[in-house]
């Protein structure tokens, strides 16, 4: 009798034990997963590179169902990926439909406009509308638009490679658009200048830029806007950030958490052609605040 009520305690703490175990497992993935980014870990202060999952069919859907046209149609990307171009553009060119991936901007505290370049869409009850020009101002033809920026005031921030590379702004007075303007040569200096981002509440302003006080090719710099109002000197974001490589691109995640950027490598081929490689990185958004405290 005895043996059987000791076997009987046994089997019972071996049970238990089995409990407590399958319950630390339970927490510890819950706990895991609940640390993870859209499905990915996250990285910290040090810049990591980002591998993004593959994308399927359910990532993207139809972005003008209400004016669909076999002359002009897009797919909208609905997946995880924040390095994926938003927008996938098809247009006819006759034999052929030429394919336009756009990076598009919105604004933070509007999400039913997104922008691109001297362009917009607009969200509809049924999906996005066509492509639609931001108006003269912004399409004149001695200008190069490659990146526009939008923060939560609505004011556009891109840059112009047809004008010697630089960054120009245009801000909303009294309700009204003003006419784009040049940013000062603290910012507009060095061989190039491109590639803006403009904070959603404006408290600072990141670019690419080639210097003689830079890493490499490019680097990413940023501005601090002071008490004045005015933009405070230019920075370079580190050797964390940048590198003797070509780094530029950089942005926010929508929700704010970490800075996006780019570096992209020369390469040659065998037969002695070169090509771009070109690598994502991530990294905790804090590391700003870093750069704010030493300007």
């Amino acid at each position: 009798m005895r043996n059987n009520t000791k076997i009987v305690v046994l089997v019972f703490a071996i049970f238990l034990n089995a409990c407590e175990t399958e319950k630390s497992e339970t927490k510890k993935n819950s706990s895991a997963e609940d640390n993870l980014y859209f499905g990915y870990k996250p990285p910290g202060l040090t810049p990591e590179i980002f591998v993004p999952k593959n994308s399927t069919s359910q990532d993207w859907k139809f972005g003008n169902t209400d004016s669909l046209s076999m002359d002009e149609f897009y797919f909208t990307y609905t997946g995880n990926n924040p390095f994926e171009n938003p927008v996938v553009v098809y247009r006819n060119e006759g034999s052929y439909y030429n394919v336009n991936k756009y990076t598009f901007s919105h604004n933070p505290s509007d999400s039913n406009i997104l922008y691109s370049r001297w362009n917009y869409i607009e969200r509809t009850d049924s999906g996005w509308s066509k492509i639609k020009s931001l108006g003269p101002m912004f399409e004149r033809e001695d200008w190069g638009i490659m990146v526009m920026s939008v923060s939560s005031k609505g004011t556009f921030v891109f840059d112009d490679y047809k004008s010697n590379d630089v960054i120009r702004m245009s801000r909303i007075i009294n309700g009204e658009r003003e006419e784009p303007k040049l940013l000062g040569k603290h910012i507009n200096t060095g061989k190039w200048t491109c590639h803006p981002f403009i904070a959603p509440d404006e408290s600072y302003l990141i670019w690419g830029s080639e210097r003689e006080d830079g890493y490499g090719k490019s680097d990413n710099y940023i501005s601090f806007r002071q008490q004045d109002d005015s933009w405070g000197p230019a920075i370079n974001m580190g050797d964390k950030i940048n590198s003797e490589l070509e780094e530029n691109g950089a942005q926010l995640t929508p929700d704010g958490k970490y800075l996006l950027f780019s570096r992209h490598e020369e390469k040659v081929r065998e037969d002695g052609t070169t090509y771009w490689e070109s690598k994502q990185y991530w990294v905790d958004a804090r590391i700003i605040e870093t750069l704010r405290i030493h300007q």
